[in-house]
């Protein structure tokens, strides 16, 4: 039997945050919604997921903190996947978020096979089980 994959989506819109988790339950996968950097970084305190979703433009701390805070982590989670959604074009943001530890970076307004594409060869490359 395979098991659900479980996504953290930290996005400050909502209706980002909605459609992003509504794609993802599509695919059957479970997927929990956070609204800004703190709160998805103690959110991935207390739970595992397979993929973290993060907006790269968010008040308070940004999508490249985020990035930075799990990628130093001391503990295995700070191998999580990441997926940076951003409204910028491609170019030194892109760069940035890639050298700090991105798996991937997507521009928005996110297309659903784009977003199972990436998911799936980020996941499939680490042996997980694939949308």
């Amino acid at each position: 039997m395979t098991r659900q994959l479980r996504f953290l989506c930290i996005e400050d819109d909502a209706l980002n945050r909605r459609v992003l988790s509504d794609m993802l339950n599509v695919a059957g996968g479970l997927t929990d919604e956070c609204t800004n950097g703190p709160e998805g970084l103690a959110h991935l305190d207390a739970t595992e997921f397979d993929c973290v979703l993060v907006d790269l433009r968010m008040p308070g701390m940004d999508g490249y903190t985020v990035i930075e805070r799990i990628r130093g982590r001391g503990d295995a989670k700070a191998q999580v996947s990441i997926v940076v959604i951003t409204a910028e074009s491609p170019g030194p943001g892109t760069a940035r978020c890639l050298r700090l530890g991105a798996d991937r970076v997507l521009s928005k307004p996110v297309v659903m096979d784009e977003l199972f594409k990436c998911i799936g060869e980020i996941l499939g490359a680490k042996g997980a089980f694939v949308m």
